[in-house]
């Protein structure tokens, strides 16, 4: 981190601020078949896509209101690559230093055919050839057939394997971005055994074969995006989803008992790959989530969006808190003040949006300490495993240089967490 952005960051902490974070929906039109998308291509509704000027307008009054980050999501952004380029190069120049988009791999099928290679190549140079940071790779499972069947995708998983070493090569460090599904360590995984013993289990063995294979796919970083349950199923939820990538396919949705334990099962997985991949996945996130799913105090911090963090939909091009609280339309980015945050913003935990959730949660325990710090020290004081816990994931972030995707890991700096 810059200079400059070390003295923004503590600016907005001394404002009580975080480093801002804007999703822009580009668009929902989208060519894979994810059984747990509601974008899927079988989905029939009309397709939208945000017009070039409003999402230019979107990132000047990003950068004005000094925001740090923006994603590019869709859909499937890829389908639209030279509008993607541009937009990515415009928020370059607009000052936004962390910029990231991601597909679903499409790109990467028919890695038997002529001119892969070569085609690949020109993708990979075009992105390096603009400031993106982060790039990510969707995976479902660690089962190629699984995966390439829910997506719709064949020969997907080989043509990424061929792929990476030509991103490396062009600068770009892919993450693969597991979006936590029933299927992720082979067909219906834990659907089968409904003891909660068994189910921890399996999404033990789940999280670790799914990192196991990305490692030998040749990934150097990996996410994971936590199941969403839908409104309406039990969950006595209010969100309304304007983000459409969820669905009512039982394969992403979990009872509160089964997330609380495949939350548990990734947290005890995470330690023993981190010297292997950057893994982005802050295991004080994990903790703070099971916690709340078991209503154990203290609570979790709650989620800065609507505050600090907003996601503009591709089909109105209107602005929300985050992608799953549609009831709040705040109308065009550009006008908003995000210095006057919703009131209902500051105590929302409805969803687990880890693009929210996670970075929320890192950041609570200093905001507490400008906020209130006698109650914060007392706290952290108190509450060892959360605060062993986070303090370790702030050192891990360092040691993986903060995920710059733009760079190669440092192995001697990650080789500490061996176990």
């Amino acid at each position: 981190m810059t200079e400059a952005l070390w003295f923004q960051t503590i600016r907005n902490i001394w404002r009580s601020r975080i480093p801002g974070q804007l999703i822009i929906q580009m668009t929902d039109a989208c060519n894979a078949r994810c059984p747990q998308c509601g974008m899927r291509v079988t989905e029939d509704f009309k397709r939208s896509r945000l017009s070039l000027d409003t999402i230019r307008r979107s990132i000047d009054a990003a950068a004005e209101k000094g925001f740090q980050a923006i994603s590019f999501t869709g859909g499937e952004p890829l389908l639209f690559l030279d509008d993607l380029i541009e937009m990515i190069r415009y928020a370059g120049h607009a000052g936004i230093p962390y910029i990231r988009t991601g597909t679903n791999g499409f790109v990467f099928m028919g890695s038997d055919k002529k001119g892969f290679n070569s085609r690949i190549e020109r993708i990979a140079h075009a992105l390096a050839d603009t400031p993106i940071r982060n790039f990510w790779i969707s995976i479902d499972s660690a089962v190629p057939e699984v995966h390439e069947s829910m997506r719709g995708l064949p020969g997907v998983i080989d043509g990424i394997h061929k792929a990476l070493p030509i991103f490396h090569a062009s600068g770009i460090y892919p993450s693969a971005n597991l979006g936590i599904n029933r299927n992720l360590a082979g067909e219906v995984a834990g659907n089968q055994r409904t003891e909660p013993d068994a189910f921890h289990q399996d999404y033990r063995s789940g999280f670790n074969r799914f990192y196991r294979f990305v490692c030998d796919l040749g990934f150097t970083m990996a996410n994971c995006c936590y199941p969403m349950s839908i409104p309406g199923r039990g969950t006595g939820s209010g969100l309304s989803p304007v983000y459409a990538a969820t669905a009512t396919d039982d394969i992403v949705n979990f009872s509160r008992i089964e997330k609380t334990l495949l939350y548990r099962a990734l947290l005890e997985t995470i330690p023993y790959y981190r010297s292997r991949i950057r893994i982005f996945t802050p295991r004080t996130s994990l903790l703070a989530l099971t916690r709340q799913l078991t209503r154990q105090m203290p609570e979790s911090h709650p989620c800065r969006g609507g505050i600090d963090f907003f996601f503009i939909d591709a089909k109105t091009g209107h602005t929300y808190p985050c992608g799953y609280r549609g009831h709040t339309d705040l109308g065009g980015f550009e006008e908003l003040n995000p210095s006057q945050p919703l009131k209902n913003s500051r105590d929302c935990r409805e969803c687990d949006w880890e693009c929210f959730r996670d970075p929320s949660e890192l950041m609570g325990p200093v905001l507490d300490m400008r906020n209130h710090p006698v109650q914060a020290i007392k706290r952290l004081a108190t509450d060892r495993t959360y605060t062993r816990l986070w303090l370790e994931d702030l050192r891990y972030y360092q040691a993986c240089g903060v995920f710059d995707g733009r760079k190669a890991p440092d192995q001697n700096r990650l080789r500490q967490y061996a176990l």
